[in-house]
């Protein structure tokens, strides 16, 4: 199956207790693309950029078989910007600095070699643009998967409502779905979620994992304890990149595949924050993530014994 993501592609320039980088590449279509490629999913992205975007990252995108036709170039422009700083527990941070620049007019423009994409996975973008790409859809994918924010819930509460209804699955962290819901129990988050319109709800929550909702149905995760952390940047949308490109893989869009891509999306956004921006993700090809993933099968398989 192709998919399709329409997100930022953009630059980044990121503080922790490792280390700090200048502008480097970042946006949640970059993440979602690339790993993609490492399931070997054919899929497209629809962006913006400024004449200050290097080919090489272009060409970065090509040579991994990713389609950026959908991908608009404003000479005159600058790219979208983020600088924010990790504390030491890298849970939280503080933003230095936010630059819209040509992603405040983005107006999305489908190809036409990407219309007949079975999966549509919008980035987090406002809800008005997210619904103006399923209005330029000539018909509707198989599976639309939502990412959105606490700052649309806060500035476009209608529109994301709108939104939401006409998505299959929502991803979001565990306080946005307080937010959203309205409460603090996340099993009773995601059944007010879930009532608003996607028929899987998937609340990720960083360190500790993520949870998959679809009707009474519940599926938990760990996340992979790892010796190095850098950069958390970008792991839920490679987590998203995972999970998208493993449903494209297995064109099953029921509960248990979409268990198993939950676990592909949790293995590979693993792999983004042992190093700054996209750098070890690029690195990771199919044999690192196979590895990857039988290490969380033996994380998570036991045999227990009642007597």
């Amino acid at each position: 199956m192709k998919l399709l993501v329409v997100g930022s592609v953009a630059f980044d320039a990121i503080e922790t207790p490792f280390g700090k980088t200048d502008k480097i590449l970042g946006g949640a279509a970059t993440y979602i693309g690339i790993t993609s490629s490492i399931l070997g999913v054919k899929s497209g992205i629809v962006s913006v950029v400024g004449g200050d975007f290097p080919q090489e990252h272009l060409n970065m995108f090509t040579n991994r078989g990713v389609n950026i036709e959908g991908i608009e170039i404003v000479k005159e422009g600058k790219t979208f910007f983020w600088s924010g700083k990790y504390h030491n527990d890298l849970n939280t941070r503080d933003t230095l600095a936010t630059e819209v620049n040509v992603l405040e007019n983005f107006d999305p423009k489908i190809p036409n070699s990407m219309q007949d994409a079975e999966i549509l996975v919008l980035g987090n973008l406002h809800p008005g643009v997210q619904l103006s790409v399923l209005e330029k859809m000539n018909n509707r994918p198989k599976l639309v998967i939502l990412d959105t924010m606490n700052f649309w819930m806060n500035t476009a509460w209608d529109i994301l409502m709108e939104m939401i209804a006409k998505t299959d699955v929502i991803t979001i962290n565990d306080e946005e779905a307080r937010q959203l819901s309205g409460e603090y129990s996340l099993v009773k988050a995601a059944k007010k979620i879930h009532a608003m319109g996607p028929k899987y709800v998937i609340i990720k929550k960083g360190e500790h994992g993520a949870l998959l909702f679809h009707d009474s149905n519940v599926f938990a995760i760990p996340a992979l304890p790892l010796e190095d952390v850098f950069d958390p940047t970008g792991a839920g949308d490679t987590f998203a990149g995972g999970f998208a490109a493993y449903l494209a893989k297995k064109g099953k869009f029921d509960f248990e595949t979409m268990k198993s891509a939950l676990i592909v999306g949790s293995a590979m956004a693993s792999f983004t924050v042992e190093k700054f921006g996209t750098e070890r993700i690029e690195e990771v090809n199919e044999s690192d993530m196979f590895s990857r993933l039988r290490q969380f099968k033996e994380l998570t398989t036991f045999d227990v014994e009642l007597q």
